[in-house]
């Protein structure tokens, strides 16, 4: 190559690098975003799905987009992480959904609901079968977007200072319970309490309330349950597998590059498998170490998960009625139940029966 032709080819390469340098800049931009948890530092499992996706989002961007991760009260309190994200007081939250049933019980249905969809259904129905679409329609109202940031898996059912045997065993119990699931339990007789994580141990090793559920082993243990109560029981129907959403100001969302928007939504996924796969690895040894302490582990009687089924069923057709969203929602999610037990009962269920069963056998 000439001399001459050279230098032309060089200029024009620099031209271009000139050219496309803004433009990666510009679309690349230095953004720092805050995000408020539900959840205490403490307990690093369903507090850290938020660091962990925050930590992907840095990564993937060299650290451009950055979000600090706050716990519960740091900011705003715990149970009103939804609300300061909806007004724009912070970006981003990591909470539950069905933590603002007050404000319309549809939330608790993409969180979980009573007699609802195991973890990886609650996966399906929300990345395949219409759930997001549903969910965000009507997440919209409340000016935020969600994604699942997390699945505990099922849920106990919960630390109680007494043996529940039978449905009269219910009746004046006041417990710790969130969402919609209180209502139900209401129905069947126990005084529902709503508190964040923070405060279950105090009330209940004060007496202000006589049993409490939180996740399962592994944050129970954590939170110190078995010192105040005694009996640990299962399953936690009301949470199949509750999905812990990230939800952000849905301005805030559209605003971003479109390049961000893939990067967070990724990064949520993530996170949303992290969790999971977390707890499962974490809840074995818990369970071991809490029933070696003292803990007396008991199944929840059929005669109380029946009245319970019952209860449940009731109260979605008084909420249905007045309640179009929550119709609307419900209807499509107690439909791919429906389907995706009807599976479940052939392959996962009939597998894992009978893994359980020769396990038990040594």
């Amino acid at each position: 190559m000439k001399r001459r032709d050279f230098l032309k080819v060089s200029a024009a390469g620099a031209a271009a690098t000139a050219v496309a340098s803004p433009a990666i800049a510009q679309s690349s931009p230095e953004i720092k975003w805050r995000l408020t948890s539900s959840f205490p530092k403490s307990l690093d499992t369903i507090y850290g799905g938020a660091e962990q996706m925050a930590k992907y989002v840095a990564e993937m961007t060299d650290n451009k987009f950055q979000i600090q991760v706050f716990a519960g009260g740091e900011i705003v309190p715990a149970l009103q992480a939804l609300d300061a994200t909806s007004n724009g007081t912070v970006e981003m939250c990591h909470t539950v959904s069905y933590y603002y049933v007050g404000k319309d019980p549809t939330f608790a249905i993409y969180a979980s609901v009573p007699f609802g969809l195991n973890a990886r259904q609650q996966n399906s129905w929300w990345y395949q079968g219409g759930g997001m679409e549903l969910g965000n329609e009507f997440f919209k109202k409340s000016n935020v977007i969600g994604f699942p940031c997390g699945n505990t898996g099922t849920q106990m059912g919960g630390w109680f200072r007494k043996e529940i045997k039978t449905v009269a065993d219910l009746s004046g119990l006041k417990m710790r319970i969130g969402g919609i699931a209180g209502q139900v339990l209401q129905k069947v007789g126990v005084v529902p309490q709503q508190l964040a994580g923070g405060d279950i141990y105090p009330a209940l090793e004060k007496g202000t309330i006589d049993a409490a559920e939180w996740v399962g082993p592994y944050d129970d243990e954590k939170l110190g349950f078995a010192k105040v109560a005694k009996y640990y029981y299962y399953p936690g129907f009301w949470e199949g597998g509750p999905t812990v959403h990230a939800f952000a100001n849905l301005e805030k969302f559209n605003a971003l590059p479109k390049s961000y928007q893939a990067i967070l939504t990724n990064a949520m996924t993530n996170a949303n498998t992290w969790m999971a796969a977390r707890y499962d690895m974490q809840n074995p040894a818990a369970l071991k170490r809490l029933v070696a302490g003292g803990t007396q582990l008991r199944p929840f009687t059929n005669e109380v998960l029946e009245a319970c089924l019952k209860a449940t069923n009731e109260l979605w057709a008084e909420i249905s009625a007045k309640n179009a969203d929550f119709k609307k929602s419900i209807d499509a999610m107690q439909a791919y139940r429906s389907d995706e037990y009807l599976w479940w009962q052939v392959a996962e269920y009939t597998y894992d029966s009978f893994m359980i069963r020769s396990r038990t056998r040594g």
